[in-house]
């Protein structure tokens, strides 16, 4: 039998944009996705799972199951509508100090992220994460959220900001669906890196007494064969997706190595090296030695075949299995092996990537002090039964199934030295998942988005279970 340390914290997940609902309300301003999810017309972020007005009965919930702490998100936008600090939204201030207050009502420890995919319109269309005003303007966001909430002690400054790079500026799932600049993307990686480190400097400065890390979304590369042209296309792969962060959060300086995989990306593709300077650098090394977390996003590995011909992405966002496509000339072709099972979203179950990324950053990053898994679960698509009542149970053995093997991967870890402080299932409750709309469930308990009636899952038996004996059953 496999056992989880004694203190280690388990818990639940969610974003504002994908469960508060409300985006018009008490003054809070647009964002990204708003009219861009208007004018595709395929659905809407309201009411999502209207946590706005029911956040109290959901921290009521995971108190009751087990669940000891919550990754949330502040909406920029609900606070500063316009995403500079010189237009003040009071009720939104108000709303978050309220569900802050709730999580310590219901001994629920919050874990706070300042940027979940969610910049506000106005800087959006000025060029976001490739815009200096808009970093300048979200380190001083960053700063009024510590003064304004001292009773966080928990700091997230970007969650996933490789998935933000990557579909605004590659695949073009994201606004602004730019595809094919790998450039952008690149130097998007650059900026969000050194926002997030002056971020993590002007904290520490502060003298706050919290902790403060950012959230990776981190698939393990492996090739698809032996042959050496697979080996360097998973290298590449690596280079783009993960290496850029690791290297600039976790070390504070780009390796040799990490520079000439993304110069050939670029080099193949005809785009121009990112730009740095001095100081910028200077800011990463310094926050990498005061960094106290990384968050580890994990679902799926990859696996890559070297590719030669024209990029083509196709985005499986109805759960349509076996649609999805994904070729990035100058890098390579994500091919699964035979074998492995994946997810209607085409995503493979893999529970040894979950291992092999965690010993990577115990082995190869050791400034790196603790490690939480931020996001990690499974999508699913479930209704709730014709006849169903207050006392109905949802079952969703699939899930069970999922989180049984992914803690067994993060319990062997966690014995061969990585230090791997908790949980966070992606995701507490049902939620609107951004490209996939409403479709694809992965909370622990059921949310019917017609009448914003909660139902608890058969997960959320286990997962109560595991959180009070800390033990896994093989």
């Amino acid at each position: 039998m496999l056992k989880l340390p004694k203190d280690f914290l388990m818990g639940g997940a969610s974003a504002a944009y994908q469960v508060e609902g409300a985006t018009k309300e008490d003054g809070k301003g647009k964002v990204l996705w708003d009219d861009y999810l208007e004018k595709q017309g395929r659905f809407s972020p309201d009411p999502a799972a209207d946590f706005y007005h029911r956040y109290d009965e959901d921290l009521a919930l995971s108190e009751k199951y087990g669940v000891q702490a919550i990754r949330v998100s502040i909406a920029w936008s609900r606070i500063f509508p316009n995403g500079t600090t010189d237009k003040l939204e009071p009720r939104g201030v108000e709303y978050y100090h309220k569900l802050f207050a709730s999580c310590a009502k219901h001994n629920i420890v919050p874990f706070v992220t300042l940027h979940h995919f969610d910049t506000p319109q106005e800087l959006h269309e000025i060029g976001d994460w490739l815009s200096p005003v808009m970093q300048d303007a979200f380190v001083d966001y960053a700063k009024y959220c510590f003064k304004e909430f001292p009773e966080i002690k928990h700091w997230i400054t970007i969650n996933e900001p490789t998935s933000m790079a990557i579909q605004q500026h590659v695949s073009g799932t994201f606004p602004p669906g730019e595809k094919g600049r790998f450039d952008n993307a690149f130097q998007a990686e650059h900026n969000q890196n050194v926002a997030h480190a002056r971020i993590v400097n002007a904290y520490k400065d502060m003298n706050l007494g919290g902790e403060i890390g950012v959230v990776h979304a981190l698939q393990t590369v492996y090739p698809y064969s032996d042959s050496q042209a697979d080996k360097h296309a998973a290298k590449l792969q690596d280079a783009f997706e993960n290496r850029l962060y690791l290297d600039g959060t976790l070390a504070g300086e780009y390796r040799p190595e990490t520079l000439s995989l993304v110069k050939e990306i670029l080099a193949n593709n005809n785009q121009p090296m990112f730009k740095t300077t001095p100081e910028e650098m200077n800011e990463l090394s310094q926050a990498a030695h005061q960094l106290d977390f990384v968050g580890v996003n994990n679902y799926f590995s990859k696996w890559m075949k070297a590719y030669e011909g024209a990029s083509e992405t196709v985005h499986n966002g109805t759960g349509a299995k076996g649609t999805s496509v994904s070729r990035l000339h100058g890098i390579g072709e994500e091919k699964k092996p035979d074998g492995i099972e994946t997810t209607d979203w085409d995503w493979p179950i893999y529970p040894k990537g979950m291992h092999d990324i965690l010993m990577r950053i115990h082995d190869e990053y050791p400034l790196v002090p603790a490690i939480y898994i931020t996001e990690n679960g499974i999508g699913l698509k479930e209704s709730l039964p014709k006849n169903a009542n207050n006392d109905t149970v949802i079952d969703d053995p699939k899930r069970i199934d999922y989180l049984q093997k992914y803690f067994k991967a993060i319990a062997e870890a966690i014995n061969d030295g990585a230090n791997v402080k908790g949980y966070f299932m992606w995701s507490l409750q049902d939620q609107f998942s951004w490209t996939n709309g409403y479709s694809k469930r992965y909370g622990l308990f059921f949310v019917d988005f017609s009448t914003q009636k909660r139902y608890v899952k058969k997960s959320a038996f286990w997962f109560k279970k595991l959180s009070e004996t800390h033990e896994i059953l093989e």
